[in-house]
């Protein structure tokens, strides 16, 4: 791997053998192939072109912009996007079945044809439904259940993230106050527009569900004066802002707790989660901001970011696995606005402020593929094979996607409790120094 050109792309790693013959001598292959292909005709936003033994199909309006060119590998490929869709295509891809060279560009052409068309997947997906359902249904964020799927993503290890995070080591939508700005600057940026949104003072006691790797709490704490609790359910994540926290000799204003938001006591003047609730499970939101307003002061007030998705696609994502869902976030699942606010409903909280974050995200996910792709030899020493590349490739190039197309969306929503006056409109938030 230390050897890869850059710019890398998913076409850089080793694969089977493109051999058509595989495709003539098996006609559950060649029935399968036939019908995907079939499929593709009715693309009309954007241009794909896939190559297969020397043959060349394109499909889609070369007007558009966007464009991608698919290498055909193995043709187990089709029977996988036949039967698994999204699911199937991913493994296909982690499996060097296919390749692509622009993956971004392929998974917005195919978010734009599912919008157009918004149609159910296949009747053999819809088959198949009952076993996705049971998967999700053992990934149930329980107490247990949610230390279990965090640790999932998390055990991969803190130097691994440390490889394409910025140094406050957020893993979160950042956001850019110039198209010049890097992405330390944006991190930075997005900190101070949270403790302002909530005009945090040394006065505040803030409790932050979801530590990540301290990068809030350090941040709130050295540049506010505030006092921080924070909790997370990771041990890796524990370990390490621990470790932090001591080293910037903060352990006398900031605490972190290895428990469960469920578990918390106390009231706090200020609450901070920051994409924490997309592991909580869209059975425990209501749970979850329940106990937010049980923690609150009465005129305290919380800041929620989020990832959201379309409303006309949440109830499709609730019941299925995706790649995301399987592979990466396990037992994980977006929000929409719209459910948010019947969540919030069951509570004595108001929605005080919204502000949307989405194109800040694609450009994030953008600039930590980046880095992530230029470390590629330090990947490969820290363990990981050319499968776990493609996979976490695919992660970052498939979500940079959804936020571009606005399939998916990231939200700050300021929450108040009783009569809290809010700060006035943040049209200037200033970087602290």
């Amino acid at each position: 791997m230390s050897n890869l050109p850059a710019p890398w792309t998913s076409e850089s790693l080793s694969y089977s053998p493109d051999d058509r013959s595989l495709t003539r001598s098996n006609p559950a292959h060649a029935i399968a192939r036939r019908l995907v292909l079939r499929s593709l005709e009715a693309v009309d936003h954007g241009l794909i072109h896939i190559v297969e033994g020397g043959e060349r199909r394109c499909f889609g309006r070369p007007a558009d912009g966007l464009k991608a060119t698919i290498h055909i590998h193995h043709p187990m490929v089709y029977r996988r996007i036949l039967f698994g869709g999204n699911l199937g295509a991913s493994e296909g891809l982690m499996g060097g079945e296919w390749s692509c060279d622009d993956l971004v560009a392929l998974c917005r052409i195919l978010i734009r044809y599912d919008q157009s068309h918004r149609a159910e997947n296949p009747w053999i997906n819809r088959l198949l439904r009952p076993a996705t359902h049971l998967y999700h249904a053992f990934r149930r964020n329980t107490r247990h259940g949610s230390r279990r799927n965090i640790a999932a993503h998390y055990d991969l290890g803190n130097d691994f993230y440390r490889l394409f995070l910025d140094e406050n080591m957020m893993y979160s939508s950042a956001i850019f106050p110039n198209p010049e700005s890097t992405l330390e600057e944006a991190s930075s940026f997005k900190l101070d527009r949270i403790c302002q949104k909530l005009d945090l003072s040394a006065e505040d006691h803030v409790l932050e569900i979801g530590t990540g790797w301290g990068g809030f709490a350090l941040h709130a704490a050295a540049r506010y004066g505030c006092k921080v609790t924070t909790t997370t359910i990771s041990q890796e994540q524990y370990d390490l802002a621990t470790e932090r926290v001591a080293e910037a000799r903060l352990s006398d204003q900031v605490t972190i707790l290895l428990q469960d938001y469920r578990d918390l006591t106390g009231e706090y003047d200020k609450i901070v989660s920051i994409e924490m609730i997309e592991a909580v499970g869209a059975q425990y939101v209501p749970t979850f901001f329940q106990r937010c307003a049980a923690l609150l002061k009465p005129h305290g007030r919380m800041l929620l970011q989020g990832i959201t998705i379309a409303e006309w696609a949440f109830a499709r994502h609730l019941r299925s696995v995706d790649f995301i869902k399987r592979y990466i976030f396990p037992g994980s699942s977006l929000i929409s606005v719209g459910s948010v606010a019947a969540a919030v409903g069951t509570t004595d909280l108001r929605l005080a402020h919204a502000e949307d974050i989405g194109l800040h995200y694609a450009r994030t996910l953008r600039e930590w593929r980046r880095r992530f792709l230029h470390r590629l030899s330090e990947v490969a020493d820290l363990g990981f094979d050319d499968r776990f590349v493609r996979m976490w490739d695919f992660y970052l190039a498939y979500c940079e996607a959804g936020f571009s197309e606005r399939y998916t969306s990231n939200v700050q929503l300021v929450l108040a409790r009783g009569t809290a006056r809010e700060p006035d409109p943040l049209w200037d938030v200033q970087p602290t120094s």
